[in-house]
């Protein structure tokens, strides 16, 4: 609530990807049942996504200040201090995401008392999983400005590549290749299967609402898609925790306010 700019922003663009893409999911969604939730769906995990990845920035705000190295020197260790950055990123993103589910109430979208919980799991998942990933980033980049265009350059074409505002199935064929190797792809699948209520759907249907894939002749349910989730996840959990581990914050510039 401190930084009110930062939560304006996020919610911002959010409601304004759900007015510009509403226009191309219905005319675009061939074979989705309920075109609307089907995007408030995606808009919600892409809100968490990017909450998540750019919430890392706070440790770089602690860096340049010289607070970082004042939590250094406390008697506690840094895999310690990676994790609670990992978690305090998670809480906000969780909050942001439900701030916009409950917005979508308001709009059409149906849930009930278990398939919120598992939406809950999901978020939390993603929100570890992208939060150790921007912790990472963040870690190696140490500046501002490099972090910004590092996360820019990362989160838009994942973002358009994933399905989360317009379907996977609707994209030209060369650019499917990398809607398979997105993880965002996987991410957007695995939480609308649970937000739309898709347990009672056929594979065939899954694959043409585009929560499921067809590679070949394998088909990637989604709970495999959960899975390579928090494959992921522990992943850059361990890098994140190595990296700001061994990182030499003390040649990092600080900028300290000046007596006047």
């Amino acid at each position: 609530m401190r930084d009110r700019m930062r939560l304006f922003m996020n919610l911002f663009m959010s409601c304004l990807f759900l007015f510009i893409f509403s226009f191309v999911m219905k005319s675009t969604a061939v074979g989705v049942a309920n075109p609307m939730n089907y995007l408030i769906a995606g808009i919600i995990i892409m809100t968490v996504f990017q909450s998540s990845l750019s919430n890392s920035m706070n440790i770089l705000d602690d860096i340049s200040s010289g607070f970082m190295k004042e939590i250094l020197v406390a008697p506690i260790s840094r895999w310690q201090i990676a994790i609670g950055h990992i978690l305090s990123s998670t809480l906000v993103s969780i909050i942001q995401g439900m701030i916009i589910v409950i917005g979508g109430l308001f709009i059409g979208l149906q849930i009930d008392f278990l398939h919120a919980l598992e939406m809950v799991l999901v978020m939390v998942i993603v929100s570890l999983t992208f939060s150790a990933m921007g912790l990472y980033l963040a870690t190696i980049t140490r500046e501002s400005g490099n972090f910004q265009l590092l996360v820019t350059l990362i989160t838009f074409p994942l973002t358009f590549l994933s399905g989360a505002y317009i379907p996977t199935m609707v994209l030209p064929k060369f650019l499917i290749p990398i809607v398979y190797i997105n993880p965002l792809t996987y991410t957007t699948a695995a939480f609308r299967y649970v937000t739309l209520k898709m347990e009672g759907f056929s594979t065939i249907e899954l694959v043409k609402s585009g929560v499921a894939f067809d590679i070949h002749g394998f088909i990637i349910a989604p709970w495999m898609s959960c899975l390579f989730i928090v494959a992921i996840g522990a992943i850059f959990l361990v890098l994140c925790v190595q990296q700001f581990s061994k990182a030499d914050f003390s040649k990092v510039k600080t900028f300290k306010r000046g007596r006047h």
